[in-house]
């Protein structure tokens, strides 16, 4: 036993042990986030039951169940469930039942002894609203303008004709909104600055008032006609309605124009649950948010976080390399250089929260204010730059991983042997030849895998972000067709922000829960798709080099 001690040997299980309980836990966290994550997207099966207490009416329940809990008698007893005494193992589901304007409620709990059969009718609806969350009931009849115009056996086939003309309509709509009429709007307060630019330079001369007053009423024109046609697929997409049976017999009336789609769980196969499940998991992805973010999609969230860390890399990339390169191979060693070396150390371990206080006094404040009075005294007191933005977010961050990106070159620049450097040297060639043609390039592996840490952090920051730029629903996208194309200034989503307002925000818990392992489950994936180009890069860059060098 004294002789394995010494080996070596337990130090080595040891060390074994604790990185096999280390990628179980990884390995199970993912596997919750898969299971959680991916479940979210399947149409589940819509129960019809009846519940009925000792002494109450009963009740109609109509909704998809979403866990089973089995807690103590005396548990349940204690919080007001009228168990009788002696029973001791009680079993309770908790039931999503939509409807949520008609009840006000989304999610209610139901002792299983007093719920009746269960049955699974094959015209049971769940419809996807725009506004309070889903409605799950049966089709009674189809309505155009107040008059039935379907119903029985031909109603679902009419039903869905018509809800995809209405949404077709809808994304028409929403396409004037968003990009016609946005565009307007944005040329319409270019035309206001380019006014008032001219005022505060007193070069407004009458010309050039006439000259502004015909390009506002061209836009005024413009507008008018674009709203017309606003108008008139308004009242095309509200022509029709669908009357539906709610639990409890009650009879609800819902127009297309509110219903995003809909489906008949109970009367799937599986190939078309596949189907279904793969179309919600797109619509997810490249969809708008809806209802304070707890319904619709991601997609502005993706957008603005792989945008962020792309702005962020651009940033990062050359100050810390050049940064390392000056301390590895000009700077004097000496006394200020371990000085140096220690806080770009520490800098790494200050805690995030603090630069983004940093970014908001520092850039946001001082450098966007100083932007704003010298380039943009037009746009004042309306902020341009002095209001935190995508710019600012991206320099945090830049900031934020920089200690990573210079410790990791500087790593790679002392990997590079004295020998390469002697032999460049040997045949002729300059310091400044042999640290750019031979020791930059050899190093540049270390410098991507700098870069891959620096994305993996900054793609999962949240708390400096909600300071510098990070909102809970931007309006618009940073990058549009308006000029300049790029829009720094502009505020943005984020995916790791959008879990923290979902999770924590969210009015309906319930609801929220399988939409906050949704999105964690696509920022995982968006970290390791980010985290795998580079790792490519690399790759290829390493076999580059070592070729050469061989």
């Amino acid at each position: 036993m004294k002789e394995w001690w010494k080996s070596g040997s337990p130090w080595i299980w040891l060390n074994g042990g604790a990185v096999t309980i280390s990628m179980i836990m990884v390995f199970g966290l993912l596997m919750l986030i898969l299971i959680r994550g991916f479940g979210h997207f399947w149409p589940h099966g819509v129960v019809q039951a009846y519940y009925e207490l000792p002494g109450a009416d009963r009740v109609e329940v109509v909704g998809t169940l979403r866990r089973s809990e089995t807690l103590t008698g005396q548990a349940m007893r204690e919080a007001g469930a009228p168990i009788p005494e002696g029973q001791l193992v009680v079993t309770r589901h908790l039931f999503k039942l939509g409807n949520r304007d008609v009840t006000g409620r989304d999610f209610t709990y139901y002792i299983n002894d007093f719920l009746g059969e269960w049955r699974y009718p094959q015209d049971m609806t769940v419809l996807e609203r725009r506004e309070w969350g889903n409605f799950y009931g049966q089709p009674l009849r189809l309505l155009e303008a107040g008059s039935t115009v379907a119903e029985g056996a031909e109603l679902w086939s009419e039903f869905q004709t018509r809800l995809a003309r209405t949404n077709r309509l809808f994304d028409e709509i929403r396409q004037i909104e968003r990009r016609d009429i946005g565009n307007i709007n944005f040329r319409l307060e270019r035309v206001r600055l380019d006014q008032r630019r001219a005022e505060l330079r007193d070069t407004l001369t009458p010309e050039l008032v006439r000259q502004f007053a015909e390009r506002r009423a061209a836009l005024d024109a413009e507008y008018a006609v674009l709203q017309q046609r606003l108008d008139t697929l308004i009242d095309e997409a509200r022509r029709d309605a669908i009357v539906m049976r709610a639990a409890g017999g009650q009879e609800v009336t819902i127009r297309l124009d509110r219903i995003v789609k809909a489906w008949q769980p109970n009367n799937m196969s599986i190939p078309s649950k596949v189907v279904f499940y793969v179309q919600s998991f797109f619509d997810f992805i490249f969809g708008y948010p809806r209802e304070a973010n707890t319904e619709g999609g991601i997609f502005p969230a993706i957008f603005g976080t792989v945008t962020m860390v792309l702005v962020m890399s651009i940033i990062v990339t050359p100050f810390g390399v050049l940064a390392a390169i000056y301390l590895r191979e000009y700077a004097k060693q000496g006394p200020l250089l371990r000085t140096i070396r220690i806080s770009v150390y520490n800098l790494a371990g200050v805690p995030s929260i603090v630069f983004g206080v940093f970014g908001l006094g520092f850039f946001v404040y001082l450098t966007g204010g100083a932007i704003d009075r010298t380039f943009f005294p037009e746009a004042l007191p309306a902020p341009t730059f002095g209001t935190p933005g995508l710019f600012w977010a991206s320099l945090t961050l830049a900031l934020l991983t920089l200690p990573v990106v210079i410790v990791s070159t500087e790593e790679g620049l002392a990997r590079i042997p004295s020998t390469i450097r002697q032999g460049s040297l040997a045949l002729g060639a300059t310091k400044g030849e042999t640290l750019w043609k031979v020791v930059v390039p050899l190093a540049t592996p270390a410098m991507m895998t700098g870069l891959i840490l620096a994305i993996a952090r900054a793609a999962g920051e949240v708390a400096p972000l909600m300071l510098v730029g990070v909102v809970k629903l931007a309006p618009t996208l940073p990058i549009d067709g308006n000029f300049p194309f790029v829009h720094l200034e502009r505020k943005i989503m984020h995916l790791g922000f959008h879990i923290y307002d979902v999770g924590f925000q969210s009015p309906h818990a319930e609801a929220a829960e399988a939409l906050v392992y949704a999105t964690a489950l696509i920022l995982v994936l968006l970290i390791v798709m980010l985290n795998l180009t580079a790792i490519t890069i690399r790759n290829h860059l390493r076999e580059k080099y070592r070729a050469e060098s061989d």
